[in-house]
C-alpha cells in the first residue's frame, strides 16, 4: 500500500475537498469528483464508496509559442508557462444525460444501451486568458473523460508537447500488458503486478515486431485485476482516436500510477491542433466481474453516430484466402527473383518466374471452388500485383500501383469466375508503410475494385511510414487511416486493415471499417509463437475498442507436416481453433488454412461453415483474463445459437448453463471438444464430435485440455 502522509490530508481538505464537483453514474454505483487544488486539475473515481483512482492529475504541455522547433531544440522550447495543466479556475458547470438505444450496423448485439450522467467543466487560466473544458461522462460500467478547446482570441493553433492525464491507483494490481512502441501493438502478453513492470520490461518483446519501444511504458488497453476477498476488474483505454495521435502509459511502479504518453512525429510533437478541437476519451471500466468488463460497449458510445447516408453495403463475409501458405513459407508473394524493380519501367512478362508464386490462375481457381462448394462468400489473394520482388526494406514510395496484375494472373478471367461461383474477391493493398502513395492511388485502386466487383479490402502497412518522419500512431497517420475508411465509403467498399493503429470504438462512425489487425495473430504462429494464454488475454485488450482480424481456423497446427524437422507449430488443439470463431468477434471471418487440410477434417470444418460472422445477443457466461473465456452468441436474424470456449496452457472443466434459450423449446447442439488424448503439443488433432437434444434446462459439461476447447452450434428442433 501507498503511504499517505497527514500533510496530504490536510492539503486535500483545505485546497480540494470543499470546492470539488461530483457526478455519479445513472444507477449510483460510481462517483467521480473533480477538484481544483492550487490551480490544478485532479480527479478521482469510486465504486460502492470504495476509491478505485485516487486523485490523478490532468493537463496538457504545450510547445512555446504554438510551434516547434527540431528535435535537437526541443527542449528549449519548455516553458512551463505554456501549458494548460495549472493556474485554473473554474468559471462554468453544465450538466446533462442521455439514455438512448442504438444499433450498430454490424456487431455483437442488435442493440447497445448509450445510458450516461455528464458533467462539463470549465476552467480559465487568468496568466493566458485561455479556456479549456474538462468533459466526464460516467456510466453504469465506468468513466469516459477528454479535454476539449473552444475557438478562442489566445488558443487558436497550438502543438501539444504532452499529455499528463493520469490514472493512479491504490493497490498494486495485477496487470496484462505488453510493451508500448509507436509502430507495432504485436507482443505476447506479460502478466505482473504493476510494480514488476520495469524489471520485466526489458524481457517482453523480441525482435519479429520491435520498431519504436517506449521504455518502461505499456499499451493500452491495459486490464488490470485487484485481487483479494473482493476483486475489482479495471480497463484502462480509450475511445474515438482521431486527429489525435494514440496513447500510451508510462508506469510509475512506486505509487502504482499510468500517465499518458502521446504518441510523437518525429520532430517530437504529439497533436497540431487548432480550434474548435477535442481530444480522445481517457475510459476506465471497472466491474467486480471479469464478464461484465468484458462485455463493455462503453467505448463505442463514446463515438459519435455515422454521418453515412448508405450503410447497406456494409455487411459480415466469411472468407477464404490465398495467404497461410505465403506465411509459412510454402508459397511466395513474388513472380519472380527479380532485384531492383521498377512499376514504371519493368516488363514483369519478360521476368522469370519463381515457380512459387501463389496468386496464380491455376490455384486461384481452386480456392475459388474449395471456397464456394463450402458456402463461403469470399476469397482474399495476397501477391495479385506487380511490385512484391522489391517491396520491403527500404524508403521507396513508389511499391505498388494496386491496379496492375503480375502476368500469371488473369483478374477479368478470375473474377467472371468467382462470380459465376457465388464468391467475391477481396482485394489486397499492401502499402509496404507509403501511406502517401497509396492515397494518391486510392482512387484508381476503389474504382478498379468497383469494376470487377470486390467489396472488400485488406489493407497493409509493413514497415516505417512514409512520409518519412511518421510513426503508425502518429496523428497524420492516424488521420491518413480515416481519410481512407472515408474514400473507400465513396465506393462502396469496407475497409480490414493491417498494421494500422487499434480501433477504439470508430466503427459506430465509420462503419465500413470493419476489422483491423493491430495485434498479435495467427500469422505470429509461424514466426515467434503466440503462448497459449494469448486468445484469453486479447478480448480483455485489444478487443475492446473494435473488431480484429485474428485469421483462426488453422487445422494443420504441426508445420512439420510441410516442413519435415521444422518445430514451428500452432499452440493450440483444433478444437480451440474452432472455439475461436464464438470468443472472438469478427464480422470479417476467416477460415485460414489450406483447402487440403480441411478436406481431412469435413466433419469438423463443419463448424466454421456453420458459424454466424455477426449476432444478434452475446452473453460472456464465464471469463478470466490470462486464463479462459466462455462465450455464447446469438446468429442475426436466427434463433441459432453458437457457443466456444477456450483455456490458457491449463486444462479446464467448465459447464455450460444453457438457460439463455428459449424456454419450453428444444434444440439440436452439435458438440465439437476436444478428444480425450488431446494435447496441443503431442496430439492437437484429436477432437470429438457428437449431437445432443436440449433445452433451457440443459448443462453440458466439458473438459478442455491444454490450451484446448470446445465449440457448439444450437439450432431450434422444426
Amino acid at each position: 500500500m501507498k503511504k499517505i502522509t497527514m500533510g496530504a490530508v490536510l492539503f486535500s481538505m483545505m485546497f480540494g475537498g470543499l470546492h470539488a464537483q461530483s457526478l455519479q453514474s445513472p444507477d449510483g454505483k460510481f462517483e467521480m469528483n473533480f477538484q481544483l487544488k492550487e490551480g490544478i486539475p485532479y480527479y478521482n473515481l469510486k465504486y460502492n464508496g470504495a476509491v478505485v483512482v485516487e486523485d490523478s492529475k490532468l493537463g496538457l504541455r504545450l510547445f512555446k509559442d504554438n510551434s516547434i522547433q527540431f528535435a535537437s531544440e526541443i527542449t528549449k522550447s519548455e516553458d512551463t508557462k505554456f501549458d494548460l495543466n495549472n493556474g485554473f479556475t473554474k468559471t462554468d458547470e453544465k450538466r446533462n444525460s442521455k439514455d438512448e438505444t442504438w444499433q450498430p450496423v454490424l456487431g455483437e448485439k442488435k442493440n447497445y444501451i448509450n445510458h450516461y450522467n455528464e458533467l462539463a467543466l470549465t476552467l480559465h487560466q487568468a496568466s493566458s486568458e485561455r479556456n479549456i473544458v474538462v468533459k466526464f461522462r460516467l456510466f453504469n460500467d465506468g468513466l469516459g473523460f477528454r479535454y476539449e478547446f473552444p475557438q478562442q482570441k489566445n488558443l487558436n493553433y497550438f502543438v501539444i508537447r504532452e499529455e499528463d492525464t493520469e490514472f493512479d491507483f491504490p493497490t498494486d494490481m495485477k496487470a496484462w500488458w505488453m510493451v508500448a512502441d509507436y509502430d507495432s501493438q504485436e507482443y505476447r502478453y506479460q502478466e505482473t503486478k504493476i510494480s514488476e513492470i520495469p524489471g520485466r520490461w526489458d524481457k517482453a518483446f523480441d525482435a519479429n515486431a520491435s520498431q519504436a519501444l517506449v521504455k518502461n511504458a505499456v499499451q493500452s488497453p491495459l486490464m488490470l485485476k485487484k485481487e483479494g476477498k473482493n476483486p475489482l476488474y479495471v480497463n484502462v483505454a480509450e475511445a474515438a482516436v482521431l486527429d489525435y495521435p494514440a496513447s500510451h502509459l508510462e508506469v510509475d511502479a512506486q505509487d502504482f500510477k499510468f500517465k499518458t504518453h502521446l504518441t510523437p512525429d518525429r520532430q517530437g510533437a504529439k497533436g497540431y491542433i487548432q480550434t474548435p478541437s477535442v481530444t480522445p476519451w481517457r475510459t476506465i471500466i471497472v466491474s467486480p466481474k471479469a464478464e461484465e468488463v468484458m462485455d463493455s460497449k462503453m467505448i463505442f458510445n463514446l463515438n459519435e453516430p455515422t454521418k453515412y447516408t448508405d450503410t447497406s453495403y456494409i455487411h459480415p463475409t466469411k472468407y477464404m484466402g490465398v495467404w497461410w501458405e505465403m506465411i509459412i513459407g510454402k508459397s511466395q508473394w513474388a513472380y519472380s527473383t527479380a532485384e531492383n524493380v521498377h512499376l514504371d519501367t519493368t516488363d514483369f512478362s519478360k521476368l522469370t518466374p519463381n515457380g512459387k508464386h501463389a496468386a496464380n490462375n491455376t490455384k486461384v481457381k481452386e480456392y475459388i471452388d474449395f471456397a464456394a462448394e463450402n458456402g463461403f462468400q469470399g476469397l482474399l489473394i495476397e501477391g495479385w500485383n506487380i511490385g512484391w520482388e522489391d517491396w520491403f526494406g527500404h524508403s521507396k514510395e513508389y511499391v505498388f500501383d494496386f491496379i496492375t496484375p503480375y502476368p500469371d494472373f488473369d483478374i477479368k478471367m478470375l473474377n467472371e469466375y468467382a462470380h459465376s461461383k457465388g464468391i467475391k474477391l477481396i482485394m489486397h493493398h499492401e502499402t509496404s508503410g507509403s501511406a502517401t502513395n497509396y492515397e494518391r492511388w486510392s482512387d484508381k485502386a476503389f474504382q478498379l475494385m468497383n469494376k470487377y466487383g470486390y467489396d472488400a479490402v485488406k489493407t497493409g502497412y509493413v514497415g516505417d511510414i512514409i512520409p518519412r518522419g511518421e510513426h503508425h500512431y502518429s496523428q497524420w497517420t492516424i488521420n491518413h487511416f480515416y481519410r481512407i475508411a472515408e474514400k473507400a465509403n465513396e465506393y462502396k467498399i469496407m475497409v480490414n486493415s493491417h498494421e494500422s493503429v487499434r480501433p477504439t470504438g470508430e466503427s459506430r462512425t465509420y462503419p465500413n471499417y470493419v476489422s483491423a489487425e493491430a495485434a498479435r495473430g495467427t500469422e505470429y504462429e509461424a514466426f515467434a509463437g503466440n503462448n497459449p494464454d494469448h486468445q484469453t488475454i486479447l478480448p480483455f485488450t485489444r478487443w475492446m475498442g473494435g473488431s480484429m482480424d485474428y485469421t483462426p481456423g488453422i487445422f494443420q497446427t504441426k508445420l512439420d507436416y510441410y516442413f519435415p524437422g521444422d518445430k514451428r507449430f500452432v499452440k493450440t488443439t483444433l478444437a480451440k481453433q474452432l472455439a475461436l470463431y464464438v470468443t472472438m468477434y469478427m464480422p470479417l471471418q476467416m477460415a485460414a488454412d489450406l483447402p487440403e487440410n480441411y478436406k481431412k477434417h469435413m466433419d469438423a470444418f463443419q463448424f466454421i461453415k456453420d458459424v454466424a460472422a455477426d449476432w444478434d445477443d452475446t452473453k460472456i457466461l464465464s471469463a478470466e483474463p490470462g486464463d479462459y473465456v466462455i462465450t455464447a452468441r446469438k446468429a442475426k436474424g436466427t434463433e441459432d445459437w453458437f457457443v466456444g470456449g477456450i483455456t490458457d496452457e491449463n486444462k479446464r472443466d467448465y459447464t455450460v448453463d444453457f438457460s439463455f434459450l428459449n424456454k419450453g423449446e428444444k434444440y439440436e447442439a452439435t458438440i465439437y471438444e476436444d478428444g480425450k488424448d488431446a494435447d496441443y503439443i503431442n496430439n492437437p488433432q484429436s477432437y470429438n464430435i457428437y449431437k445432443k437434444q436440449i433445452t433451457s434446462k440443459s448443462k453440458i459439461n466439458f473438459k478442455m485440455v491444454r490450451s484446448g476447447g470446445f465449440a457448439v452450434s444450437v439450432k431450434p428442433v422444426k
